[in-house]
Protein backbone atom coordinates (compact mmCIF):
# COMPACT_ATOMS: atom_id res chain seq x y z
CA UNK A 1 0.00 0.00 0.00
CA UNK A 2 0.88 3.39 -0.84
CA UNK A 3 1.34 4.86 2.75
CA UNK A 4 2.34 8.52 2.00
CA UNK A 5 3.94 9.84 -1.33
CA UNK A 6 5.98 7.61 -3.11
CA UNK A 7 6.46 5.51 0.52
CA UNK A 8 5.25 1.90 -0.38
CA UNK A 9 4.49 -0.72 2.68
CA UNK A 10 4.60 -4.12 1.98
CA UNK A 11 3.37 -6.66 4.58
CA UNK A 12 4.94 -10.30 3.55
CA UNK A 13 4.21 -13.67 5.21
CA UNK A 14 5.41 -12.46 8.72
CA UNK A 15 7.94 -9.76 8.25
CA UNK A 16 7.56 -6.46 6.50
CA UNK A 17 9.70 -4.29 3.86
CA UNK A 18 9.38 -0.11 2.60
CA UNK A 19 9.71 0.71 -0.80
CA UNK A 20 10.64 4.63 -1.09
CA UNK A 21 10.00 5.99 -4.97
CA UNK A 22 11.88 9.12 -6.73
CA UNK A 23 11.01 8.79 -9.64
CA UNK A 24 12.50 5.86 -12.01
CA UNK A 25 14.34 4.75 -8.48
CA UNK A 26 14.03 3.46 -5.92
CA UNK A 27 15.50 2.36 -2.10
CA UNK A 28 14.40 -0.90 -0.51
CA UNK A 29 14.20 -0.73 3.55
CA UNK A 30 14.63 -4.57 4.80
CA UNK A 31 14.09 -7.77 2.22
CA UNK A 32 12.00 -9.87 4.17
CA UNK A 33 12.98 -14.07 4.46
CA UNK A 34 14.89 -15.36 1.92
CA UNK A 35 11.60 -17.33 0.60
CA UNK A 36 10.24 -13.62 0.43
CA UNK A 37 12.34 -12.80 -2.38
CA UNK A 38 9.83 -13.47 -5.33
CA UNK A 39 7.68 -11.31 -2.78
CA UNK A 40 10.07 -8.52 -2.83
CA UNK A 41 10.31 -8.43 -6.77
CA UNK A 42 6.63 -8.75 -6.93
CA UNK A 43 6.09 -5.79 -4.86
CA UNK A 44 8.30 -3.76 -7.08
CA UNK A 45 6.96 -4.60 -10.13
CA UNK A 46 3.42 -4.05 -8.95
CA UNK A 47 4.58 0.14 -8.45
CA UNK A 48 5.75 -0.29 -12.26
CA UNK A 49 9.63 -0.53 -11.68
CA UNK A 50 12.03 -3.45 -11.66
CA UNK A 51 14.47 -5.15 -9.57
CA UNK A 52 16.92 -3.44 -10.83
CA UNK A 53 16.08 -0.06 -10.30
CA UNK A 54 16.63 -0.25 -6.76
CA UNK A 55 19.41 1.72 -5.49
CA UNK A 56 20.40 0.91 -2.23
CA UNK A 57 18.72 -1.73 0.00
CA UNK A 58 18.68 -0.20 3.87
CA UNK A 59 18.58 -2.54 6.77
CA UNK A 60 16.84 -1.78 10.20
CA UNK A 61 19.30 -4.59 11.75
CA UNK A 62 20.19 -7.75 10.08
CA UNK A 63 18.45 -10.47 11.69
CA UNK A 64 17.33 -13.33 9.10
CA UNK A 65 13.73 -11.97 8.47
CA UNK A 66 15.17 -8.62 7.45
CA UNK A 67 17.49 -10.14 5.31
CA UNK A 68 16.08 -12.25 2.29
CA UNK A 69 16.85 -9.70 -0.90
CA UNK A 70 20.18 -8.44 0.00
CA UNK A 71 22.17 -11.35 -1.03
CA UNK A 72 20.25 -12.69 -4.63
CA UNK A 73 19.96 -8.45 -5.45
CA UNK A 74 23.59 -7.92 -4.61
CA UNK A 75 24.56 -10.80 -7.12
CA UNK A 76 21.45 -10.29 -9.25
CA UNK A 77 21.62 -6.69 -10.04
CA UNK A 78 25.29 -5.63 -7.87
CA UNK A 79 22.89 -3.76 -5.67
CA UNK A 80 24.61 -2.23 -2.65
CA UNK A 81 23.40 -2.74 1.11
CA UNK A 82 23.88 -0.27 3.94
CA UNK A 83 23.08 -1.01 8.00
CA UNK A 84 24.39 1.66 10.80
CA UNK A 85 28.34 1.11 11.42
CA UNK A 86 27.50 -1.16 14.56
CA UNK A 87 25.41 -3.30 12.54
CA UNK A 88 27.96 -4.06 9.65
CA UNK A 89 29.50 -7.09 11.87
CA UNK A 90 26.25 -8.61 12.55
CA UNK A 91 25.24 -8.59 8.81
CA UNK A 92 29.04 -10.03 7.93
CA UNK A 93 28.24 -12.56 10.58
CA UNK A 94 31.22 -11.93 12.53
CA UNK A 95 29.10 -12.41 15.48
CA UNK A 96 25.59 -13.18 15.72
CA UNK A 97 23.28 -11.43 18.21
CA UNK A 98 19.70 -12.73 17.46
CA UNK A 99 17.24 -15.87 19.10
CA UNK A 100 18.82 -19.03 19.03
CA UNK A 101 17.68 -22.08 18.53
CA UNK A 102 17.97 -23.25 21.67
CA UNK A 103 15.52 -20.37 23.08
CA UNK A 104 13.07 -20.51 20.35
CA UNK A 105 12.81 -24.67 21.17
CA UNK A 106 11.93 -24.04 25.03
CA UNK A 107 9.28 -21.59 23.98
CA UNK A 108 7.43 -24.08 21.42
CA UNK A 109 4.72 -24.78 23.84
CA UNK A 110 3.64 -21.09 23.77
CA UNK A 111 0.43 -20.47 21.77
CA UNK A 112 0.92 -19.36 18.74
CA UNK A 113 4.89 -20.02 18.54
CA UNK A 114 5.06 -23.78 17.04
CA UNK A 115 2.88 -22.56 13.82
CA UNK A 116 4.88 -19.47 13.40
CA UNK A 117 8.24 -21.28 13.89
CA UNK A 118 6.84 -23.82 11.36
CA UNK A 119 6.20 -21.05 8.72
CA UNK A 120 9.15 -19.12 9.61
CA UNK A 121 11.16 -22.49 8.60
CA UNK A 122 9.77 -23.10 5.24
CA UNK A 123 10.59 -19.52 4.73
CA UNK A 124 13.77 -20.04 4.72
CA UNK A 125 14.68 -18.85 8.59
CA UNK A 126 17.25 -21.34 9.17
CA UNK A 127 19.04 -20.25 5.91
CA UNK A 128 22.67 -18.72 5.65
CA UNK A 129 22.27 -15.21 5.08
CA UNK A 130 25.57 -14.14 5.84
CA UNK A 131 26.52 -10.84 3.94
CA UNK A 132 30.16 -9.71 3.45
CA UNK A 133 29.27 -6.86 1.03
CA UNK A 134 27.48 -4.66 3.94
CA UNK A 135 28.86 -1.60 4.13
CA UNK A 136 28.52 1.19 6.97
CA UNK A 137 26.07 4.18 5.73
CA UNK A 138 28.27 6.34 3.63
CA UNK A 139 27.61 10.02 5.19
CA UNK A 140 25.91 11.31 7.73
CA UNK A 141 22.55 12.68 8.04
CA UNK A 142 20.00 12.13 5.09
CA UNK A 143 21.12 9.30 2.33
CA UNK A 144 21.86 10.81 -1.15
CA UNK A 145 19.22 7.73 -2.06
CA UNK A 146 15.38 7.70 -3.50
CA UNK A 147 13.64 8.99 -0.59
CA UNK A 148 16.52 11.01 1.03
CA UNK A 149 15.90 8.88 4.11
CA UNK A 150 17.46 9.90 7.42
CA UNK A 151 18.96 6.75 9.50
CA UNK A 152 17.88 7.43 13.29
CA UNK A 153 20.14 4.78 15.71
CA UNK A 154 17.82 2.85 17.91
CA UNK A 155 20.25 0.23 18.97
CA UNK A 156 18.66 -2.04 21.40
CA UNK A 157 16.89 -4.97 19.68
CA UNK A 158 20.06 -5.27 18.30
CA UNK A 159 23.82 -3.08 18.78
CA UNK A 160 23.19 -1.26 15.71
CA UNK A 161 19.48 -1.49 15.04
CA UNK A 162 18.58 2.26 13.18
CA UNK A 163 14.98 3.67 11.88
CA UNK A 164 14.93 5.74 8.97
CA UNK A 165 12.74 9.02 8.46
CA UNK A 166 11.39 9.97 5.81
CA UNK A 167 10.89 13.91 6.52
CA UNK A 168 9.18 15.23 2.83
CA UNK A 169 6.69 12.28 3.89
CA UNK A 170 6.21 12.27 7.77
CA UNK A 171 7.02 8.67 7.77
CA UNK A 172 9.13 6.57 9.83
CA UNK A 173 10.20 3.14 9.35
CA UNK A 174 10.73 1.64 12.79
CA UNK A 175 11.77 -1.90 12.10
CA UNK A 176 11.71 -4.20 15.45
CA UNK A 177 12.39 -1.33 17.37
CA UNK A 178 8.76 -0.54 17.41
CA UNK A 179 6.63 -3.11 16.52
CA UNK A 180 2.49 -2.42 16.21
CA UNK A 181 1.86 -6.61 16.25
CA UNK A 182 3.60 -10.34 15.34
CA UNK A 183 2.24 -13.34 14.31
CA UNK A 184 2.47 -15.05 18.31
CA UNK A 185 0.77 -12.23 20.08
CA UNK A 186 -2.67 -11.08 20.01
CA UNK A 187 -2.10 -7.44 20.83
CA UNK A 188 -2.38 -4.60 18.12
CA UNK A 189 -0.98 -1.59 18.57
CA UNK A 190 2.48 0.38 18.81
CA UNK A 191 4.26 -2.09 21.25
CA UNK A 192 7.92 -3.32 21.80
CA UNK A 193 8.80 -6.78 20.06
CA UNK A 194 7.58 -9.97 22.01
CA UNK A 195 10.16 -11.01 24.87
CA UNK A 196 11.07 -14.19 22.83
CA UNK A 197 13.21 -12.18 20.89
CA UNK A 198 14.26 -9.29 22.72
CA UNK A 199 17.84 -9.46 23.61
CA UNK A 200 18.52 -7.46 27.07
CA UNK A 201 16.60 -5.43 29.71
CA UNK A 202 13.21 -4.59 28.24
CA UNK A 203 14.59 -0.75 30.11
CA UNK A 204 17.28 -0.56 27.80
CA UNK A 205 14.56 -1.12 24.35
CA UNK A 206 12.74 1.70 25.44
CA UNK A 207 15.64 4.02 25.99
CA UNK A 208 16.10 2.91 22.35
CA UNK A 209 12.91 5.40 21.00
CA UNK A 210 14.08 8.11 22.80
CA UNK A 211 15.48 9.57 19.01
CA UNK A 212 12.25 8.88 17.34
CA UNK A 213 10.20 11.37 19.44
CA UNK A 214 11.29 14.58 18.48
CA UNK A 215 10.73 13.14 14.64
CA UNK A 216 7.95 15.16 12.84
CA UNK A 217 6.00 12.00 11.44
CA UNK A 218 2.39 10.67 11.60
CA UNK A 219 3.07 7.93 9.61
CA UNK A 220 4.67 4.13 11.46
CA UNK A 221 6.00 1.67 9.38
CA UNK A 222 6.97 -1.34 11.84
CA UNK A 223 9.02 -4.35 10.53
CA UNK A 224 6.22 -6.26 12.01
CA UNK A 225 2.21 -5.65 12.25
CA UNK A 226 0.01 -3.40 10.25
CA UNK A 227 0.74 0.19 9.51
CA UNK A 228 -0.01 2.87 12.03
CA UNK A 229 -1.15 6.12 11.55
CA UNK A 230 -0.60 8.71 14.58
CA UNK A 231 2.28 11.08 15.75
CA UNK A 232 5.27 8.82 16.79
CA UNK A 233 5.47 10.43 19.75
CA UNK A 234 2.73 9.47 20.80
CA UNK A 235 3.44 5.90 19.58
CA UNK A 236 6.54 5.45 21.84
CA UNK A 237 4.04 6.97 24.70
CA UNK A 238 1.76 3.96 24.16
CA UNK A 239 4.92 1.68 24.53
CA UNK A 240 5.92 2.97 27.25
CA UNK A 241 2.50 2.83 28.90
Amino acid sequence: MEAADDVFFVQGSAVNWVLLRDGSNLTLIDGGYPGDLEAVEASIRAIGRRPEDVQAVLLTHAHVDHMGAVNPFHSRYGTPTYADPAEVGHAHRDYLDQLAPAKLISNLWRPGVLPWAVGIIRNGAMQDVAAPHVQAFPTEGALDLPGSPVPVPTHGHTAGHSAYFIPAAGAVITGDALVTGHKIVSAVGPQLIPPLFQHGDPTDLLAALKPLVDLDADVVLPGHGGLHRGSIREAVAAVHA
